[in-house]
């Protein structure tokens, strides 16, 4: 796998943060596909600012066999010469370095420079769209295809939307669908602390994201049949999961926006590189049979007492979120503002293994679109789905992340030239959902019905 220069050598895949918590488990991942048959995965790197702790990432991941002989790389976010010469030496790299608002902009700007592709694990929105009003230009010129969001944020959202759209089969059309994500464990949940430092972000920048997409061109919008959804209720109960649920400020809804944005501006999907004239008619086909839907994400639990336990906590995180002092109390203490759901140091082992989640699509629509305009407009069917797998920050984001940048390697001629996207758009027809299913993200189809109007 090593080449005796490691100095000329390119590599298939760099993972850059791979000593991280979420790093390496990306990297224990990827070595499951590093020179395996049939898998584009050939040679691989890793990459971070601290090489001794990269080679204590390679023998955790590696474990209880010895580490491979993988590079470890010296790069830096602060200095963006290592960074390029860094990119200059890959196919693709793989990000795990954040927060992404603090460090992923120099990262991106390498990657592009250096005409290569890029995923990340981001799930802040800001960062997200700042990076294609930033980047897509030159990335598409280049042939940098740059893809955030390649994790539990925002896959599952994306994915699992469109296998609930895609459900509904014609002349019956969807008009709204509510993810339900419920988070399980046989000992304690303990969460991503990225994800909780998104949160406080997310809440710190607000404002900056509002202000950037004032200053650009309205995107386009879907035409969805039926009247936009209500409100409803700030806690919910879910009669048809059994959850008590709030709304989830995740990335997701927005990121699932961009997509269907993208979608509506090009219908028949985005043109591959040097795509066949099968896959062609594939991206056409499985384009056509997905339907734009209003789409919002819930977070449950099945008691009232789980769900004041997360509205404290967005409490906590959206009135300290607001101001510098505050930000930096959420941020030195996760485990106290978070009510011990995160923590500094990270899930163990065995939490990480007994934990799971399952996201449920609630699909709102009708049995024929014209009814749509009929009677109020009220839907008269329902379609649920599921999608479900392990524990969602450490072991579904890596598969996921994976799994893309599979895709990535081995059908890149299927895939866009270059340019800033969320995933959705560029994954949605590939065998991304056939090959999450191989490894343990399992897709269902829970119920169809019809409801009375």
């Amino acid at each position: 796998m090593a080449n005796d220069d490691p100095q000329t050598q390119a590599f298939d895949l760099v993972i850059l943060g791979a000593s991280g918590f979420t790093g390496k488990y990306v990297v224990r991942e990827a070595l499951k596909f590093l020179g395996t048959p049939n898998s584009p995965l050939k040679t691989l790197a890793l990459a971070g600012r601290n090489s001794s702790k990269l080679a204590q990432s390679l023998a955790w991941a590696a474990a209880p066999s010895p580490p491979p002989p993988i590079p470890l790389i010296s790069a830096d976010v602060s200095d963006p010469s290592s960074l390029l010469a860094l990119c200059r030496r890959t196919k693709l790299l793989l990000n795990c370095v954040g927060p992404f608002r603090v460090y992923g902009d120099p990262v991106v700007a390498a990657c592009v420079e250096a005409g290569i592709d890029y995923l990340d694990i981001s799930g802040e929105p800001e960062f997200m769209e700042r990076m294609e009003a930033k980047y897509h230009e030159k990335a598409v010129k280049v042939g940098s295809l740059v893809v955030s969001a390649c994790g539990f944020d925002s896959v599952p959202a994306e994915m699992g939307l469109m296998f609930n759209s895609r459900q509904w089969v014609s002349p019956a059309v969807p008009n709204r669908a509510e993810a339900y994500l419920s988070l399980e464990s046989e000992t304690r949940i303990v969460g991503n602390v990225g994800t909780y430092e998104s949160a406080v972000l997310g809440v710190a920048n607000a404002g900056q994201l509002q202000e950037l997409r004032r200053s650009r061109p309205k995107r386009a919008r879907p035409a969805i049949p039926g009247p936009p959804p209500p409100k409803g209720p700030l806690i919910e109960h879910q009669k048809s999961v059994g959850l008590w649920a709030i709304k989830l400020p995740s990335a997701d809804a927005i990121v699932v926006r961009r997509t269907l944005a993208t979608l509506t501006e090009n219908p028949h999907g985005l043109q591959g590189v040097d795509e066949t004239e099968e896959h062609i008619e594939k991206r056409k086909n499985f384009w056509s049979t997905v339907k734009p839907a209003h789409f919002g994400v819930k977070i449950g639990t099945k008691s009232l007492l789980g769900i004041m336990r997360l509205i404290v906590t967005g409490l906590f995180i959206g009135l300290f979120g607001q101001f510098a002092f505050g930000r930096s109390l959420l941020l030195k203490f996760p485990e106290i503002f978070s009510l011990g759901w995160f923590r500094k140091t990270g899930p163990t082992e065995e939490e990480v293994r007994s934990a799971s989640f399952k996201m449920w699509f609630i699909g709102s629509g009708y049995s024929n679109g014209s009814l749509a305009l009929q009677g109020g407009g009220k839907p008269d069917a329902e379609i649920i789905t599921r999608i479900s797998g392990p524990e969602i920050g450490y072991l579904t984001t890596p598969i996921i992340l994976v799994q893309c940048a599979l895709i990535v390697l081995g059908q890149r001629a299927n895939l866009p030239k270059g340019g800033v996207y969320p995933p959705g758009i560029v994954f949605g027809p590939t065998d991304l959902q056939e090959r999450l299913q191989e490894n343990g993200i399992s897709f269902e189809v829970i119920s169809k019905k019809t409801l009375s109007r």
